[in-house]
């Protein structure tokens, strides 16, 4: 199985995460500001190596916790 980024996922996502394509592993890339995005959501893919592959969808949801509060 392959995981990716789906591609409605938008621009600020792919650059603030990465994903490792063979464990579905999602990595910060960058820092997070809870004054300029209180939450992400990701949309991910999982691809099959099948022949036509196979392929489920889901939405990973992160909320940035503002520790200074």
């Amino acid at each position: 199985i392959t995981y990716l980024f789906s591609r409605h996922a938008s621009t600020n996502v792919k650059e603030m995460f990465s994903i490792d394509e063979t464990k579905g592993e999602i990595r910060l890339q960058g820092k997070l500001d809870y004054e300029e995005m209180d939450s992400y959501e990701i949309p991910v893919e999982a691809r099959d190596k099948g022949y036509p592959p196979l392929s489920g969808h889901c939405k990973v949801v992160l909320e940035v916790l503002d520790v200074n509060d």
